[in-house]
């Protein structure tokens, strides 16, 4: 057996761009044999998936699970929309939903997690999947809510398989309220956040550098006006409550009817069940949200390859 040295797996490392620590094992279980050591890392989809890493991943899908009292979400991204209708993908998917019932809004609890029936965790799954699939695969992110007495109410739009699509949405409704009604208004307000994305429950919950940036750029539209500081103050006051109806879930207009603030909508709930009916959380998932994409210009691209 050769001797395993830093300038091997430096070797082994820069030949497939696999990680340090998989060239290291690789060359054990090969008997330091460089070209067996290649051999068994394309085996276990750890070269294929080096080479993909650098690409962008914004495509996908989110996946949605809801149950007994909580609800969890994920997002995991590919590279084109085409994967997001492969069975494999979404089979992993569904799967992986489902294990993020336990790992609590945790994603790297999620990527160690046992994946069932392989001896392989979450992430070494993913590993292999992008080998089959032949892209860049990402697990993003997890969310999941409960609650102690109530529902999770869960929803998809644009939906490709049961619980699988591009944007996902989970509400987590307090009360002691018959399980079905409750049952049908969680989706339906899942629906209303899927439609109308609040940044928060209440005024409350807006976050403070957001509210002092608003309040800022609703003060110098308001000087532009050329009135006194003291009726720009009350001017401000006045747009701000507009800025909530907008952003704040309680205050928005509920879509389902297009009449009533989803306030009112709850206080009628609460009086037809005879108990108090509360929104503790909201999550909501739109794929690809916030992942930078790479601008390409196909023509450069090919005159690029032609070239070299």
């Amino acid at each position: 057996m050769a001797e395993i040295t830093a300038a091997l797996v430096k070797t082994l490392r820069e030949m497939t761009g696999a990680g340090m620590m998989d060239c290291k094992k690789a060359l054990i279980e090969t008997g330091g044999d460089i070209e067996s050591a290649k051999d068994w890392l394309r085996k276990k989809g750890l070269a294929a998936a080096a080479k993909k890493a650098g690409r962008v991943a914004a495509q996908g899908l989110i996946g949605v699970v809801a149950e007994a009292g909580r609800g969890a979400m994920i997002e995991v991204n590919s590279e084109t929309d085409f994967v997001g209708r492969n069975e494999k993908f979404q089979a992993f998917v569904t799967e992986v939903a489902k294990l993020s019932l336990d790992a609590r809004s945790d994603l790297e609890t999620l990527k160690a997690t046992d994946y069932p029936g392989t001896g392989r965790s979450v992430a070494e799954e993913l590993t292999q999947l992008i080998a089959v699939i032949g892209e860049n695969l990402s697990l993003r992110r997890t969310a999941m809510l409960s609650v102690d007495t109530g529902v999770v109410g869960a929803y998809v739009h644009s939906q490709t398989a049961p619980g699988l699509g591009k944007i996902g949405v989970l509400v987590a409704l307090e009360s002691s309220g018959d399980k079905d009604k409750l049952a049908a208004l969680g989706k339906q307000l899942a629906m209303h956040v899927a439609a109308a994305p609040p940044l928060a429950i209440d005024k409350d919950g807006v976050d403070s550098s957001t509210l002092a940036r608003e309040r800022d750029v609703l003060a110098e539209q308001a000087r532009a006006s050329g009135k006194p500081e003291e009726i720009i103050e009350k001017m401000v006051d006045g747009r701000l409550k507009k800025f909530y109806e907008e952003v704040c879930l309680l205050e928005q207009t509920f879509v389902i009817d297009g009449e009533r603030k989803v306030r009112k909508v709850l206080e009628d709930t609460a009086a037809e069940l005879g108990t108090e009916v509360r929104v503790t959380a909201f999550e909501r998932y739109q794929l690809g949200e916030g992942i930078e994409k790479k601008e390409t210009d196909f023509a450069a691209e090919v005159a690029a390859q032609v070239g070299g």
